[in-house]
């Protein structure tokens, strides 16, 4: 099994108020060949000040769950389901509600920061433009603010690199303007989509450093959509392991990591590379994930299983088990934790 070490994570007492709490989630592309599932039924709850990491191949549905929870979906795209924040439904909400939500109540950060940000300002007028056009403030209280905001995520000459423009920045260094763009208006939920892709390792550690300080700082909430199971160790209270759009296995990252239930989950967890493994082959996962136009009968993870049986031509139920977790597969838990 993996060596990856976890951190300690404080989870809140399940008598806290829920933050975030999705039911049947499903999002739908109407395509030229036909309807694409790409999120089947998706069930999660998040709390203040925890970190949930949805974790998958590409294809699975981590970026697209985001998508449909920002109303950031493509014209194409349909949503199904429900998702509560701070008890209100936010599915489908006017564009107005949604600018709104966005601005004051959830940010989200993407993968590649110099596409996120216009190469003709500087990164200070980037900054500065949050909070003058939702939090209504003066050009010198805005600038002071944005100065403090990259001062807290740890931005090396805060005050000078206002004037700087996004070219004149390393890639960790626009990554930190995201995030400091991103808390600006102090938001309950952050989602962060695959925010370490695009650099170095030591760079990568420094920004996962970074958002676990923030979010002790802010009793931020945060989704880590990644398919990197290090940066899940690392910061993430709760996981979420996703296949072709469904739920492979939910629960809290010690359980999930030092007693994966799931083959799927397995796999993924034997494929990462160990240091004492030492002249042994990489282990990997047979096969490619499915089309999402052809699934296969059954459980879609079945012709990649090494566990798979007759049975697993029906769709397996999501099933609670143990404290906390979910699982959709007919293997009994016991045969592989």
């Amino acid at each position: 099994m993996s060596t990856i070490e976890m951190q300690p994570a404080t989870v809140q007492s399940a008598g806290s108020d829920l933050l975030l709490d999705v039911k049947d989630l499903r999002v739908t592309f109407s395509t030229a060949d036909g309807d694409v599932t790409a999120v089947n039924d998706l069930n999660f709850n998040l709390r203040a000040g925890e970190t949930l990491g949805i974790v998958g191949e590409s294809g699975s549905g981590k970026s697209q769950t985001a998508f449909a929870l920002m109303g950031l979906l493509a014209n194409n795209g349909r949503i199904g389901g429900s998702a509560r924040f701070n008890g209100r439904e936010i599915l489908n909400l006017p564009e107005h509600e949604l600018n709104k939500l966005r601005a004051e109540q959830i940010a989200m950060i993407f993968q590649d920061p110099m596409t996120s940000l216009n190469p003709y300002m500087r990164v200070g007028e980037q900054l500065m433009e949050v909070l003058q056009l939702h939090k209504g403030m003066s050009n010198s209280q805005a600038f002071e603010e944005s100065v403090r905001m990259l001062d807290a995520v740890k931005m090396p000459e805060a005050r000078k690199r206002m004037k700087m423009f996004p070219h004149e920045f390393s890639g960790g260094m626009r990554q930190r303007v995201m995030i400091a763009m991103a808390l600006l208006c102090r938001p309950k939920l952050l989602i962060a989509d695959e925010p370490t892709t695009a650099l170095d390792v030591t760079v990568q550690a420094q920004i996962m450093t970074l958002l676990n300080e923030l979010k002790h700082e802010f009793n931020t909430a945060i989704i880590m959509i990644t398919h990197d199971l290090g940066v899940v160790a690392g910061i993430c209270d709760k996981v979420l392991v996703m296949y072709a759009g469904r739920t492979m296995e939910y629960g809290q990252a010690r359980d999930v990591f030092y007693r994966p239930a799931h083959p799927y989950a397995i796999g993924l967890l034997n494929a990462v590379p160990r240091l004492d493994a030492e002249g042994e082959s990489l282990m990997t996962i047979p096969g490619n994930p499915p089309n999402l136009l052809r699934l296969p009968s059954g459980c879609p993870f079945q012709p990649r299983c090494p566990y798979a049986m007759e049975i697993c031509s029906s769709p397996p139920p999501l099933e609670a088990f143990g404290e906390g977790r979910l699982r959709a597969c007919f293997k009994p838990v016991e045969e592989l934790v």
